[in-house]
């Protein structure tokens, strides 16, 4: 830290000891305890060892600062002397095993990492033999020092603050920076959507100005009516070509995607939305406007019966264009507020879902409401006719069952269906799914998270986030499903294409068993995803669930991956180039996930295990297939409470081949990534353009999307 944020982090942290230690000026172990929070208690304990100085059993002021000041402007060697101090439980001068092994268990708990204590053992092992070189038994502070010259990154953060781990929140000033949106980059890696939107606007204002030209008779309020009318006309119609997934699916195989930002539909989808809400409260709000004046200064109908009767005679189908109006205004303003983001996120994703199906009425109240609707809606009206009539017939064409079921860790539901042989798709597709046994009429979409290339199954993950979600993990957990006996189970299997069968499934184990439960899919339908294997250098990001479309596409790349070597055995690259310019561009993949918790990673352990198998080890041009892995529970490197653990984890890691977190070959690295730096190493790679693919939180999409213009990389997002 600078010297200006080590006095403000002083000036903080004299506040905060005010705030803590209360009358008697002194903070007791227990307010200590509260003021670092802590999982583990060990490092409370020892820090307040050491920072109690005369060992009063409590902590003044005075004390406090004099060993933060050490900390913060002491030389390296002041810094290593204090961790090596909190190690060192018994004072004695030295470690011995059982206080490494309690500092890493400790370690361990803080960071919310289970191991077995056998792994335990090792760990502590592991980093004990290669701290004691003279193999005396214990560990002097010379060897703990010498040991950590041999992780730059430890000393280097040690270096940098000894005291992180009483860090206040925001320390960081934030500097004057030009708006994202201001930046020449932002404009650059946008400009398909940006030209659109002002293509889109363009089109809005010429068309409410023209409206509002050809009712110059009807005073001001009605043109501006008039013309919010005319754009609500354009709006309302297009923001159903926006949701012609079909249409959209087959576009993106065409050059028409360099063009438009297919990739945006989503986006414009509810940005479309918003301006009909918008366009709507003015155009009524005008008419109302409108009406008060003519009650006024006619005096034939007062303002209510403008509004709620047919009596004005106002409309093309008998008078009813007031009426309609109010009811279209009510249902335009439940279906934006209903899908709000806190409205879906939530868990209430029915709310959104059925209050979503009254576009059905409000196009037919459209219809009768406005005397030009139809020739706007008619010919997109059709093609999503069309793609409804399509879709039902695709879902009921042959029985689709769901043949297996695995519960995974954090409420995963794992659906395994069998795969009609008409049924194509391109890795990181997404479907529809309805189950009439967990809601006879609602439909979800997820993503696939099988490759094209298995042939007889498709996969489905599924996590628990909502009612529907939720009902489904349950169904699979419930006690009854252990009464089908084995020959039973048995005829199921052999005749599981027959509805007569029974629905409910049956149990092998505790997560895992085989069923034969009816369900209809309607899709596949495409995604940005589908640009991947025109990428040269792709990265592909996935935040805890977000993984299910890169299982998908990890699994059909390493299956291409197989077909070239198989097609050049020799592997020269003069040679495998044309290859691989033909069937597939890529040059490298980047794989970065990031899970919350260590049970989150066993969801697709055994996937990641195989490709790594698979892989060689060394290739001509490097490694194709490239894994990161990140847990945020874990404390980083530059944390005093996770120092000892990070050491131990990488030493038998390099031991053992294989993370100790995961079972995998890469290593799991604590924390959240540095994307600045994540970015700038695969800038410096070189395999040819980058495309980054994402798919998980919306809000670490925008850290995400900001950086990637930074480095001018093509930022896409799953969205559907």
């Amino acid at each position: 830290m600078s010297l200006e944020e080590d006095t403000r982090w002083l000036e903080w942290v004299t506040k905060q000891f005010e705030s803590i230690a209360g009358d008697d000026k002194e903070i007791d172990l227990d307010e200590f305890k509260t003021a670092l929070k802590v999982k583990e208690s060990f490092f409370a304990e020892r820090f307040f060892a050491l920072f109690d100085s005369d060992g009063s059993s409590s902590i003044s002021l005075d004390e406090l600062l004099e060993a933060l000041e050490l900390l913060i402007h002491g030389s390296e060697t002041d810094k290593l002397h204090f961790l090596f101090q909190v190690y060192d439980v018994d004072g004695s001068g030295s470690i011995d095993p059982d206080e490494l092994r309690t500092v890493l268990k400790s370690c361990l708990s803080e960071s919310a990492i289970s191991l077995p204590e056998e792994k335990l053992d090792d760990l502590t092992l592991a980093l004990f033999e290669s701290a004691d070189k003279d193999n005396s038994g214990s560990i002097t502070f010379e060897e703990l020092k010498a040991e950590l010259e041999n992780f730059p990154e430890v000393m280097e953060n040690l270096t940098i603050s000894a005291a992180n781990w009483l860090k206040p929140p925001n320390l960081e000033q934030k500097k004057c920076k030009t708006p994202r949106y201001l930046t020449r980059a932002y404009w650059h890696n946008n400009s398909r959507k940006l030209l659109f939107l002002c293509l889109y606007a363009v089109l809005n204002v010429l068309l409410f100005i023209i409206a509002m030209l050809k009712n110059v008779h009807g005073g001001p309020w009605f043109m501006v009516a008039r013309g919010c009318g005319q754009c609500l006309n354009l709006n309302c119609t297009f923001v159903m070509v926006l949701m012609l997934r079909r249409c959209l699916t087959w576009l993106r195989a065409t050059w028409v995607v360099k063009v438009l930002p297919l990739d945006q539909n989503i986006l414009l989808h509810q940005i479309v939305g918003y301006a009909i809400l918008i366009f709507s409260i003015v155009h009524t709000g005008a008419h109302v406007m409108n009406f008060a004046r003519m009650s006024q200064t006619d005096g034939m109908y007062q303002l209510w019966e403008y509004l709620l009767t047919i009596r004005p005679g106002i409309g093309w189908v008998n008078g009813t264009a007031s009426i309609t109006g109010v009811i279209l205004q009510v249902l335009i303003c439940l279906m934006v507020v209903c899908s709000s983001t806190f409205v879906r996120r939530s868990g209430h994703f029915e709310v959104f879902y059925w209050s979503h199906l009254s576009y059905i009425w409000v196009w037919a109240l459209l219809i009768v409401h406005c005397a030009n609707f139809w020739k706007w809606f008619v010919v997109p009206g059709v093609v999503f006719l069309i793609e409804k009539v399509v879709g039902i017939a695709v879902s009921r064409m042959g029985g689709l069952y769901i043949v297996e079921v695995n519960l995974l860790p954090s409420k995963v539901t794992h659906l395994v269906i069998k795969r009609p042989p008409f049924f194509h798709f391109k890795p990181g597709d997404y479907v529809y799914i309805n189950i009439p046994v967990i809601a006879k009429y609602e439909w979800h979409p997820f993503t696939i998270s099988s490759a094209p290339e298995q042939q007889d199954m498709l996969w489905l993950h599924i996590r628990s986030m909502g009612q529907w979600t939720n009902r489904l993990y349950e169904y699979f957990r419930q006690p009854e499903c252990q009464t089908i006996s084995n020959k039973r189970l048995t005829a199921s299997l052999r005749n599981k294409h027959h509805e007569s069968r029974t629905q409910l499934p049956a149990k092998l184990n505790e997560n895992h068993r085989y069923c034969n439960i009816k369900c209809y899919v309607d899709g596949p339908f495409g995604t940005p995803t589908r640009q991947i294997f025109t990428s040269e250098h792709a990265v592909l990001i996935g935040a805890g669930i977000g993984i299910t479309p890169f299982a998908s596409i990890l699994q059909s790349i390493m299956c291409r991956y197989h077909m070239r070597k198989q097609n050049c055995p020799n592997f020269n690259y003069s040679r495998c180039e044309a290859i691989k310019d033909n069937e597939m561009k890529l040059r490298k993949v980047d794989f970065i996930w990031i899970n919350r918790d260590q049970k989150s990673f066993e969801w697709f352990v055994s996937l990641l295990t195989k490709l790594e198998m698979e892989q060689a080890d060394e290739e001509p041009e490097g490694r194709f297939l490239e894994m990161h892995m990140y847990m945020t529970s874990a404390l980083g490197k530059n944390d005093m409470k996770a120092i000892g653990l990070q050491m131990a984890l990488d030493l038998l890691a390099k031991k053992e081949k294989r993370d100790s977190i995961t079972g995998l070959r890469t290593r799991t690295q604590p924390g959240r990534p540095d994307w600045a730096k994540v970015f700038q190493k695969v800038s410096e790679e070189k395999k040819g353009k980058v495309r980054v693919f994402y798919c998980g939180s919306p809000a670490l999409a925008k850290a995400i999307k900001a950086q990637c213009e930074h480095f001018g990389f093509n930022f896409y997002k799953e969205n559907f």
